[in-house]
């Protein structure tokens, strides 16, 4: 019998011992996951910033006279 009860605790505190480290990581993940998000939108705003530049470059082009 107590040799069950100290299997079953060791049992437990493998268990407690893997929720921490999720625990953990899914934090880790979520910071990451933030930083990935915030790159995206400032990559998007200096892609649409460029088509932006590159319109108003094209509309400054003379149109060629045939």
């Amino acid at each position: 019998m107590v040799n069950e009860l100290n299997a079953l605790e060791s049992k437990i505190a493998q268990v407690a011992g893997l929720c921490h480290a999720l625990r953990s990581e899914n934090r880790e993940l979520q910071q990451r996951l933030a930083a990935v998000e915030a790159e995206k939108r400032q990559l998007v705003e200096r892609m649409n910033d460029a088509r932006e530049h590159l319109e108003s470059l094209v509309g400054q082009i003379p149109e060629a006279k045939a």
